[in-house]
């Protein structure tokens, strides 16, 4: 069974802020765009398999296309270096460092630093339907803030093997969401290979082992939940916490934004 591991963010360490609440993000993002063509951010493979993924064929949204020209200013506004990323977003770290060069480039300065990328040992969760990707736009997401009632929810509608039709029958583990969830999440790797093997070769039914993942999770959210639920007795501390956070934010974003109006020639 998974054992929830120290996750507790501090506040003291870390810096929340509200991202609307940092105009100097938007106004950045106009600068970028004019660094950047249209076939240069159509060539993205992360946009072009949302796109796909969307089905927005040749009616894409200016804001979508241009959305990784946003995520370039949300970085370098506050001159980030190292950023979390899942592996479909290493396509974005890139494109924010080609603005980055082309910018100090195009001004002969060195104010904006390039970005490297943070991937985690799970560089991507895929969605329960089956899908490469776990997106809340797709539907298809399980959430840290989901009760135990929605988690077994979730878990039942799971992708497994289509042609496991009967309990006797072998079933497939590639491409088998509930099995690529109990890899990630539960830390009884004995287990989960029985329960792989016995699977393989017929006679161990899907309901069995969608139950045995139900408990593995919530065995792993338990005790987010209770931190979500102490945090929500005291929502104040919590806003002033994000707020603190956004004009700490705020302070960084505008002297960013002051040495790029200089180089520009546009601090008038």
């Amino acid at each position: 069974m998974a054992r929830m591991p120290n996750m507790t963010i501090d506040p003291k360490k870390t810096t929340f802020f509200i991202q609307s609440m940092i105009p100097q993000i938007a106004e950045l993002t106009i600068f970028y765009l004019n660094l950047v063509t249209v076939s240069r951010l159509k060539r993205n493979p992360t946009v072009k398999t949302e796109i796909k993924l969307r089905g927005f064929g040749e009616n894409i949204p200016a804001g979508f296309l241009t959305y990784p020209v946003h995520q370039a200013a949300d970085i370098t506004i506050v001159k980030g270096s190292l950023v979390p990323v899942g592996e479909d977003q290493l396509p974005m770290i890139e494109q924010t460092n080609e603005i980055v060069r082309t910018f100090n480039r195009t001004y002969k300065t060195d104010i904006l630093v390039e970005a490297a990328p943070l991937v985690s040992h799970v560089s991507r969760l895929p969605g329960i339907d089956g899908k490469e990707k776990m997106s809340k736009s797709l539907v298809n997401a399980i959430f840290l803030s989901d009760p135990a009632d929605v988690i077994a929810k979730k878990v039942m509608q799971m992708y497994t093997d289509p042609d496991h039709v009967r309990v006797q029958d072998p079933g497939k583990i590639e491409g088998n969401v509930v099995f690529t969830y109990l890899d990630i999440f539960d830390e009884d790797k004995a287990k989960v290979a029985e329960l792989k093997e016995h699977y393989q070769r017929g006679g161990l039914g899907d309901v069995v082992v969608k139950k045995y993942l139900i408990e593995v999770l919530n065995a792993f959210l338990e005790p987010i939940r209770i931190r979500r639920s102490e945090l929500a007795k005291d929502p104040e501390q919590v806003v002033k916490i994000v707020l603190e956070g956004t004009t700490a934010t705020r302070q960084v974003a505008e002297q960013t934004m002051h040495e790029v109006r200089k180089v520009t020639h546009l601090d008038y």
